[in-house]
């Protein structure tokens, strides 16, 4: 292991991960503009050897690549890599996803500036099966505000100062999962400020095929559930949304089977689970 400490990790847990996709993955980051990281690839399906053929043909030193001995989940995954992390920053990237070319350093340069700030992420550009372009809101008080509400920080497009985590003994928590990340934006909300850059950073591979009845269920309860955690340590936070034009207006929602939350449109949002944002609507 190189004694030179990186300036970010990049942190990627896979799990049979289409290989075409995986390698579209990686490609990405080693064509980054910005050049000092380590990128920490986590698989946690050890008998895909054909992963470790993948990604052990890129002969780039800043891959430091690991195998979980057993199948262990995507939140204690991810908790595994915090923990290898050394760079100052923390770049979440999944598994399937495109980051553009100057990510990384358009992300380094905000929190270099921004000190205050401890959570940047940006714009996701869907593709695949859907199209639309998410634009996440910029400043940290309308971040704050919609989190009562939705999840407004895109994942896999985030660099997190790796302090704030350690200081505040913070880590993804594994009975919200598949919603940690929405988890994690709620128990930082306390400790930091959030920024959201007014431009595409990843390119997000949407496939209809990989939700589940299960997940969709997991997904809709435990947004539900941060949702409501996070109005009740931050009213004045919900009290603003709520003062948004159209903040109450529910057009309609759709639920497997009458119980399970998959789409509701509400405040001009199409959101998966009641809590992703999909697409904003703009009416004539």
């Amino acid at each position: 292991m190189s004694l030179t400490v990186p300036k970010v990790s990049v942190l990627t847990p896979i799990y049979n991960t289409n290989p075409e996709h995986l390698r579209e993955m990686i490609e990405s980051i080693l064509n980054q503009t910005f050049t000092d990281f380590e990128f920490l690839i986590l698989n946690d399906s050890p008998e895909n050897t054909e992963l470790d053929e993948i990604v052990k043909s890129y002969k780039d030193e800043r891959i430091k690549y690991f195998k979980n001995e057993k199948n262990l989940g995507i939140t204690p995954s991810r908790n595994k890599l915090l923990k290898m992390a050394r760079g100052e920053y923390i770049a979440i990237f999944d598994h399937d996803d495109i980051s553009v070319p100057t990510r990384l350093a358009q992300e380094v340069e905000y929190l270099d500036m921004n000190p205050h700030v401890g959570v940047v992420s940006g714009w996701l550009q869907y593709f695949g099966d859907c199209d639309n372009l998410l634009k996440n809101p910029e400043h940290d008080l309308k971040i704050r505000t919609f989190l009562t509400h939705m999840c407004c920080v895109a994942h896999t497009a985030a660099m997190i100062r790796k302090s704030v985590l350690v200081e505040n003994n913070i880590e993804y928590e594994g009975y919200y999962t598949p919603a940690e990340d929405y988890r994690l934006w709620a128990r930082l909300i306390g400790v930091t400020h959030f920024y959201n850059i007014q431009g595409v950073l990843v390119m997000y591979r949407w496939n209809n095929a990989n939700v589940s009845i299960k997940y969709a269920n997991a997904m809709g309860l435990h947004g539900e559930e941060i949702a409501l955690d996070i109005r009740n340590r931050f009213p004045a936070h919900w009290e603003l949304f709520n003062k948004q034009p159209d903040a109450n207006r529910t057009l309609f929602r759709v639920r497997l089977f009458g119980i399970i939350p998959i789409i509701k449109v509400k405040n001009n949002w199409v959101l998966l689970f009641e809590f992703i944002p999909i697409i904003k609507l703009k009416w004539k």
